[in-house]
């Protein structure tokens, strides 16, 4: 009977933080609302994403885990490798993004609605976005996994855009993995951040048609 649970298991105990605290963290976007009493919508969705996708995880680097940000990607990093990326990525993306979204009604019905606010509003939403997945998860997982952190954050990332147009929801994980690298490369998740925040204004502002 002792020998039917000797495993042998051994976690490394700050994977296992980051894996648990970011699965909560993206389960709980969909079911608890925080901050909807006190600020109208669509802003209190973003202020709730900031608290569970970057409050929550910097207080377990700073408290828990006692270790410095900069650790996490929460640092400019090597500025002018970020800068070309960010200014590559964003010349390449217009004609995808051009392309995907004035062709598909899906894209444009999904998209429309956000209008209001842009760009601040993308900015907003995308700030703790991006520091769960190219910050939190790609940094932690990358000590224990090296490289393969890379493909490690995207899967999530892909997952939590179910819901969201086919087109887009398919490419993620691809579009998870480039983000993911431009972070490794540049070590820091604010690059990542840029070229999402242009993705994500450039198709709403296709999508309502208002460049011809």
């Amino acid at each position: 009977m002792r020998n039917l649970f000797a495993t042998g298991l051994k976690f490394d105990w700050k994977i296992v933080t980051i894996t648990i605290v970011s699965t909560l963290a993206l389960t709980a976007d969909s079911y608890i609302e925080i901050t909807k009493k006190w600020l109208s919508a669509p802003w209190w969705k973003y202020a709730d994403r900031t608290i569970l996708y970057f409050v929550i995880p910097m207080i377990f680097i700073l408290l828990v885990f006692r270790e410095n940000p900069r650790e996490y990607g929460f640092i400019l990093g090597d500025w002018r490798a970020g800068l070309i990326l960010t200014l590559g990525g964003i010349l390449l993306m217009i004609p995808i993004l051009w392309f995907l979204n004035r062709g598909d009604a899906s894209m444009q019905s999904y998209y429309q609605p956000y209008m209001s606010g842009l760009p601040w509003n993308t900015f907003a939403d995308l700030f703790g976005w991006e520091f769960i997945f190219r910050g939190w998860i790609l940094f932690g997982y990358a000590r224990k996994f090296g490289p393969e952190a890379l493909w490690l954050q995207a899967v999530p990332f892909a997952l939590a855009h179910i819901g969201k147009p086919p087109i887009e929801t398919f490419s993620t994980i691809f579009g998870g993995f480039l983000f993911g690298w431009v972070a490794w490369r540049t070590k820091s998740f604010v690059y990542p951040l840029l070229i999402h925040w242009f993705v994500a204004s450039f198709t709403i502002v296709v999508a309502a048609g208002l460049l011809g």
